[in-house]
């Protein structure tokens, strides 16, 4: 699977153990170390399942994504989506770590760490991140419940959207697939995510998400110097009439939206284990750095959508309950897009059996 394997090591963290295998030459230690952190932590309690935990440290993840690619997977196998488009895959290699794991069989799980990623978003020198990360990723199959089981019955699909009052032509196309992840990250994984992170803070991980997501917080209000650089770029375009206004707003909006709705999956959790201090620096950090440079229509949508994760149920949804919740969020998807003339065209459905 690796191209070079540069390091292999066992370690014994309490009856669990933890092979390493690496092809990055350098750095491993630190991550080695944070990953035995996490493990000396759950490892004690008592719904742990794995007796075995690999921990592959790559320099990409192009050898897990050939794998996808190849589609041997399990249909048990947990990923951040079912079903991997080729467009999915792209996206999978951009993540920083990942935990890969067989619902049919939990004693054992691989996390996989992308260097390449660590360091583009500077979490692969600071070892409070990295402790961040990996008890994330290790908290996704102890999270598993009714809720979870329940997201993975709902498919949603995207098919486009019309702006009411004009004919777009081809020009908003590429919204769809935007708008079609950003839907099935905030309505069909997000349970996930929330459960998650949720556990991640109540299994005494909450001052390392904190800082991991301060750090998040922090690069949404340095992202603002490109936002202020797409609404130029976009505003030329409409002088030269290659755009109308309404498409230039709508198209600000989808941004606004697509880069700064997920991070209210990080701030809900915070309220949902009984910390709204830690939730309240993170929001500031928004309000002072972020919100006001965004469309308003993109702030009250994110703070509908604060509530109504911050009210998830914690178990006890059935599918067709599930789905009802996951519709929500896209009638706030719906309705923050409405006040910009545009429908969103969508489908959404259970798998059957």
């Amino acid at each position: 699977m690796l191209r070079s394997i540069k390091h292999f090591s066992l370690h014994r963290i309490n009856a669990t153990e933890l092979r390493v295998v690496s092809d990055v030459a350098e750095g491993v230690l630190p991550v080695i170390e944070a990953e035995e952190s996490v493990l000396q932590k759950y490892s004690l309690l008592e719904k742990w399942p794995h007796r075995w935990v690999t921990l592959f440290v790559l320099e990409d993840l192009q050898p897990l994504l050939r794998q996808l690619r190849q589609g041997a997977q399990p249909a048990s196998l947990a990923l951040a989506s079912q079903n991997l488009s080729a467009e999915d895959v792209r996206a999978f290699g951009e993540r920083t770590v990942v935990n890969v794991y067989d619902l049919a069989d939990l004693s054992t799980c691989n996390i996989f760490v992308n260097r390449h990623e660590m360091m583009v978003q500077h979490y692969w020198d600071d070892p409070q991140a990295m402790r961040g990360l990996m008890a994330h990723e290790h908290a996704h199959p102890l999270a598993e419940n009714e809720i979870t089981q329940a997201s993975r019955q709902i498919r949603v699909h995207v098919s486009g959207g019309r702006l009411t009052s004009q004919d777009a032509g081809d020009r908003l196309a590429k919204i769809t697939p935007v708008l079609g992840a950003l839907v099935e990250k905030l309505s069909v994984l997000a349970p996930r995510e929330l459960l998650t992170n949720e556990l991640t803070i109540r299994s005494s991980f909450s001052e390392d998400l904190l800082h991991l997501n301060m750090l998040n917080v922090g690069n949404a209000g340095a992202s603002i110097t490109g936002r202020q650089g797409l609404a130029q770029h976009l505003q030329e375009q409409v002088r030269q009439g290659e755009l109308t206004e309404k498409e230039n707003e709508l198209l600000l909006l989808v941004g606004d939206l697509n880069g700064f709705l997920p991070l209210a999956l990080e701030i809900a959790p915070f309220y949902r284990a009984g910390k709204p201090d830690s939730a309240g620096r993170l929001e500031r950090v928004l309000d002072t750095n972020v919100f006001p440079y965004l469309d308003p229509l993109a702030v009250n949508c994110f703070k509908k959508l604060l509530h109504h994760f911050i009210t998830l149920p914690a178990d006890n949804l059935s599918s067709v309950e599930m789905a009802a919740w996951s519709d929500e969020v896209l009638q706030i998807l719906c309705n923050t897009l409405q006040a910009k003339d545009f429908t969103l065209q969508y489908q959404m459905g259970l798998l059957e059996g």
